[in-house]
């Protein structure tokens, strides 16, 4: 989700053992090395284990009055080596249930009474309502011991009405548009880490989910189309011919296809002229499943190679109202991501058929969807949908628990948008979040990363998942350079794509996929607080040219980028990136080799937070 937005030489202060820095490890985490199901080289352990599950979904959906009526079935397989003895689920619409603590704002007119199940069958049995222990977003059912190994099925019917206003991440888009989210009651992510997942959705914090297999069946009425996570399985039962040949045109070529046109809209000719269409989708091994539907929305398409070698394809949709003008160049802006991820950033296949970025009214990814609002220019337009393709790979390919930490998954897409907006329009300087770091460092609100997402404060709920992780990211892949960085990121890719990596994973993965010791930058950036701040202490002239004397005020290492102008008008740069702080303690000394007299150093760029500006410039006499 977003938020909107050398030459020379080196002589070091001080040097420690960074080699022997240890980072600070919970319990928690030290008893999953000690179980077998993680190591301390960043792999999963030889006893690593995840749960999951297959739905059957079938939605009746009336646009009009917005009543959702659902069945749900389940079938649940426990490849932990526990015997559970209850299950939990997420009712995640219960956001909007009167009662429920939250800490979005809700209008009063779009709170009810949430979901009502009214049917429970357990392994085929009728399961009395009075089983099932909800509380807000929670549900609870004890069961009879479920051994290591063996399945439990579960069939719920129950139905909801689908807020109109109040959209958080999920309801009425306009008249005849709904984007439809966490719609069907789903079993918690039971873990090596923490077991369940209890903590409840509170429309802040985002998600944590297992790897499942999907079959949804979505009923609607006539003249609506529907798109969603997965394949669509039966696009000549609900889609009029000519939309079918297009729709296969886009799958097969690079052009971009009008699949559904103004003109296709005003004659009736989109979908199946019957009194209900039901759409079918089939989806494996993600981690959610979300659908939109609209009777009055334009739908374009294209596709591209992702993977060279396999020569796959995949298709990215733009739909949307054809009175929202930014949205017209969308389909370009999702092809290109598409693109600069597979080849550039973070070099990767796409790893999903289709990808479709759907206009609404919120800024939330999705697998293979994006809810995307309209905005008022092409930059953010850019930045917008660029961030939210990027979370394809983070958390959705790498299923991330976002709830607990949200820099685990917001800060790639952080460091993907600023990376991958001046790809496709290079006039853009994407400092998304920039500033705001550095006035709020050392503040109240400033925590160490490693902060449970549920317990950040202020501005610190921004900073600590979005841009701070993101800088983080970006001085190791300068530090590394592009080669080094990509093989240690594939490495961490290759090893959890699929599970559930937790923050030491990441760092172990990276560590080993580098072949380098970073504890000396993930223990204060990762763990601890401070000051981003650092300072031109003097500027001395030596026989060779001069010494540049910088100071940091913080702990955290940060790039040095100066600004050097001579006497004679000409200016030159020179960048040092963080391993310059490496084996130096608060000052590093930078050697400018020349012959020409210096008159100013100026040091700042737009990726490195500076919070006091005053002390980055130094004249020289």
């Amino acid at each position: 989700m977003k938020s909107i937005k050398i030459a020379g030489i080196l002589l070091f202060t001080a040097i420690c053992a960074n080699a022997q820095v240890q980072l600070p490890i919970e319990p928690v985490f030290q008893n999953t090395y000690e179980k077998g199901t993680r190591s301390v080289s960043g792999k999963p352990g030889q006893q690593y284990w995840q749960n999951s599950s297959k739905y059957n979904l079938v939605v009746d959906f009336n646009p009009v009055s917005r009543l959702l009526k659902g069945q749900a079935e389940v079938v649940y397989t426990n490849n932990s080596p526990d015997t559970l003895k209850e299950i939990w689920f997420k009712l995640y619409p219960n956001l909007y249930k009167k009662g429920t603590p939250r800490k979005s704002k809700i209008s009063e007119s779009d709170l009810g009474e949430g979901v009502k199940i009214t049917s429970v069958l357990q392994n085929d049995q009728q399961l009395g309502l009075s089983h099932l222990q909800i509380d807000g977003t929670n549900m609870q059912i004890a069961i009879q011991p479920l051994l290591p190994g063996k399945t439990i099925k579960f069939k719920f019917n129950y139905n909801y009405t689908v807020n109109k206003g109040s959209h958080v991440r999920t309801g009425q888009v306009d008249e005849g548009s709904h984007f439809i989210a966490y719609f069907f009651p789903r079993i918690a992510v039971y873990d090596d880490v923490d077991g369940w997942n209890k903590y409840p959705y509170t429309g802040a914090e985002e998600f944590y989910n297992d790897f499942d297999q999907f079959k949804a069946q979505i009923k609607v009425p006539a003249g609506y189309s529907v798109w969603a996570t997965g394949d669509l399985t039966n696009p000549d039962d609900v889609f009029q011919k000519q939309i079918v040949s297009r729709l296969l045109n886009a799958e097969k070529n690079d052009a971009v296809v009008d699949v559904i046109t103004n003109e296709d809209l005003t004659g009736k000719k989109v979908t199946q002229p019957n009194t209900f269409n039901t759409f079918k989708f089939e989806a494996k091994n993600v981690t959610d499943f979300v659908f939109a539907l609209s009777d009055h929305y334009l739908w374009k398409s294209t596709s591209l190679v992702v993977d060279p070698k396999t020569k796959r394809r995949t298709r990215v949709d733009a739909v949307f109202n054809p009175k929202h003008r930014d949205y017209y160049e969308v389909i370009d802006f999702a092809r290109k991501t598409v693109e600069s991820m597979s080849y550039k950033f973070p070099k990767w296949p796409f790893p999903y058929n289709h990808e479709t970025i759907f206009d609404g009214l919120d800024q939330m990814e999705y697998p293979m969807m994006v809810n995307d609002n309209p905005v008022d220019n092409r930059e953010d337009a850019i930045t917008l949908t660029d961030h939210e393709i990027f979370h394809t790979m983070f958390p959705f390919y790498m299923g991330i628990n976002e709830t607990k930490y949200g820099w685990m998954d917001e800060g790639w897409a952080t460091i993907g948008e600023w990376l991958i907006s001046p790809m496709i329009d290079s006039t853009i300087v994407d400092e998304y979040g920039i500033q705001p770091t550095a006035s709020s460092s050392g503040s109240k609100d400033d925590t160490p990363i490693m902060t449970l997402t549920p317990d950040l404060k202020g501005s610190g709920s921004f900073t600590n998942s979005y841009p701070k992780p993101g800088l983080a990211y970006l001085y190791v892949k300068d530090y590394l350079g592009d080669e080094l960085f990509t093989k240690a990121l594939h490495h961490y890719i290759k090893n959890w794509n699929g599970k559930h990596p937790m923050p030491y994973d990441f760092f172990n993965s990276i560590n080993e996929g580098s072949g380098k010791n970073l504890n000396w930058f993930w223990k204060p950036w990762f763990f601890e607080g401070g000051v981003l701040d650092m300072a031109i202490k003097s500027v001395e002239k030596n026989s060779v040219g001069y010494t540049v004397t910088v100071e940091n005020k913080g702990v955290k290492a940060l790039p040095i980028d100066l600004t050097l102008t001579y006497s004679d008008g000409s200016k030159e740069t020179r960048h040092s990136s963080i391993g310059i702080w490496e084996n130096a303690t608060k000052q590093v000394e930078i050697k400018i080799k020349t012959d020409k007299k210096l008159s100013r150093v100026v040091m700042g760029s737009s990726h490195v937070p500076d919070k006091v500006k005053s002390d980055n410039s130094f004249n020289v006499n």
